[in-house]
């Protein structure tokens, strides 16, 4: 398994290519078809796992924001918790830096 990435908050990451995700009850499943292993979110999870959906992917500094505003947390909590969850799915293959 690859080291985890610094993640700074201009960092853009999307989601990685071998990453196939399904929603059920506001949280994801989501499956390495690489190596075949699952990794499960929660609603805040999956609220950052849709937002680097997109195309181009997301920063860190736009997803903490996001979830400041929709959590309301500070922004500080916000971008901790963020980079944390996208470092250590980075590290599994699961996203990727831009």
């Amino acid at each position: 398994m690859p080291s985890a990435p610094a993640l700074g908050p201009g960092t853009r990451v999307a989601r990685g290519v071998d990453a196939l995700h399904r929603v059920l009850e506001g949280e994801a499943v989501i499956v390495d078809l690489a190596t075949g292993t699952y990794f499960g979110l929660n609603e805040v999870g999956t609220s950052i796992w849709e937002r680097i959906g997109a195309e181009g992917g997301a920063t860190v500094e736009e997803v903490a924001a996001a979830l400041e505003t929709e959590y309301e947390v500070s922004r500080e909590t916000a971008e901790r918790d963020a980079r944390a969850l996208l470092e250590r799915m980075a590290s599994r293959g699961l996203v990727r830096v831009l």
